[in-house]
């Protein structure tokens, strides 16, 4: 039997690609995992969420454990409109999908919206697992630059300018993580949001919002792109993985509601019912606002320790972007592939994200890294970065 021939050539192209999450490889045990985009582990309230469940199933017995859940899966919708609301994005309840965390949003979107006839753009460098995501589908990716403002919309003009001139494809939809970048850290300006939603409007293209880490911030958050948008072009995807638990895979769509209705199409009743209504049940007796200026503070903290330490024990020639919020720092290291030198951080019990994974030209991305502050320790922190930086002078010492 000759296997492949039962997959469609649309798959068969997929499965060129590399595989999902090749970008971390094993990590060796008692790893100090300035890679992990995860949580602080003290900060996962287990023992709310525990007590959450337990709850539950007091109340509603078997319910939850049924194929339709419980009528707190629709009190979930209701709460996540009402968190909406306060972010200055009022949306009706056929204008969201709840979605098993962020990253099935995305697929949905990328599901119903893309093929290989269709073009998206995105961010250079972007989230790794989007790219993934997006490359299942098409290979039509045009990647548009940033700095320390964000995507670069003047670049993005004259990037559709030139491709409408010349008779290219056009983007149908742009992805953008707008506030705090994963991997950069970066947050797009206001002017350069309302640029943005100028240039959609102009080349009648769609704007997929991710906002995962959209409300933690280390001062002011800015309007989300969908609080600003009056034509219905951003499709808006928020989670609660970084603000409560990823594992309880919670996230959500927001958009108009012919494009939820397809959406939903698609979703089926591929539904978590368990996890939607302990998520419900959960956030029924904690003060979010409370939960997060707590996250605030600590991510705030971790994040200027980290930069502390890189300005301490890396060497001169390596650069950095300063995050507004989120869990990450973006670093430059002129001179070094960050790709091969990983292996050797491993065996020295360190990781960190190559940044050459960011970029769907993987060459653009050869001298930087991502280091994450946000899962450990200050003290773990602050040892992993100073073998990081012995090693990039190691490195730099055979450049020179």
């Amino acid at each position: 039997m000759k296997i492949d021939s039962f997959f469609p050539d649309n798959v068969k192209a997929a499965l060129k690609n590399d595989p999902p999450g090749e970008w971390m490889p094993a990590l060796p045990k008692e790893c100090i995992r300035l890679s992990s985009g995860y949580p602080a582990p003290k900060l996962v309230p287990s023992g709310e969420i525990k007590a959450a469940a337990a709850r539950l199933l007091d109340e509603e017995h078997d319910l939850p454990l049924h194929y339709l859940g419980t009528p707190r899966m629709e009190k979930l919708k209701h709460q996540i409109q009402n968190r909406l609301a306060e972010r200055d994005i009022k949306v009706q309840g056929d204008e969201l999908l709840i979605t098993a965390g962020a990253c099935q949003a995305i697929d949905l979107i990328a599901r119903v919206l893309l093929d290989e006839n269709v073009a998206v753009a995105v961010e250079a460098p972007t989230y790794m697992e989007a790219l993934e995501i997006f490359r299942n589908y098409t290979n039509q990716i045009i990647s548009i630059p940033i700095d320390d403002q964000g995507l670069r919309t003047d670049e993005l003009a004259k990037v559709l300018a030139g491709r409408k001139s010349a008779g290219l494809t056009l983007p149908r939809l742009l992805y953008t993580i707008p506030t705090f970048q994963n991997p950069t850290g970066t947050t797009l300006s206001g002017e350069r949001r309302r640029h943005l939603l100028e240039l959609a409007a102009v080349y009648d293209f769609l704007i997929l919002e991710d906002d995962a880490y959209g409300e933690l911030s280390f001062g002011e958050s800015p309007l989300t792109l969908k609080a600003l948008d009056t034509e219905g072009r951003v499709l808006h995807v928020g989670s609660l993985s970084k603000v409560v638990a990823p594992g309880m895979r919670v996230g959500w769509i927001v958009g108009e509601r012919e494009f939820i209705t397809a959406f939903s199409w698609f979703k089926k009743d591929l539904d978590h019912p368990f996890s939607q209504a302990t998520m419900a049940a959960y956030l029924e007796k904690i003060n979010l606002d409370e939960r997060l200026a707590e996250l605030k503070t600590v991510y705030r903290s971790k994040s200027e320790r980290l930069a502390q330490y890189i300005e301490k024990y890396f060497p001169e020639s390596v650069s950095w972007y300063v995050p507004q919020g989120g869990y990450f720092v973006w670093v430059k290291v002129p001179g070094v592939d960050t790709a091969e030198m990983l292996e050797k951080a491993l065996a020295a019990g360190v990781s960190y994200v190559p940044g050459k994974f960011f970029f769907a030209n993987q060459q653009e991305g050869i001298e930087y890294l991502r280091l994450s502050f946000s899962y450990e320790s200050e003290e773990r922190m602050e040892a992993g970065v100073q073998i990081l930086g012995e090693l990039i002078a190691s490195y730099l010492k055979k450049t020179t």
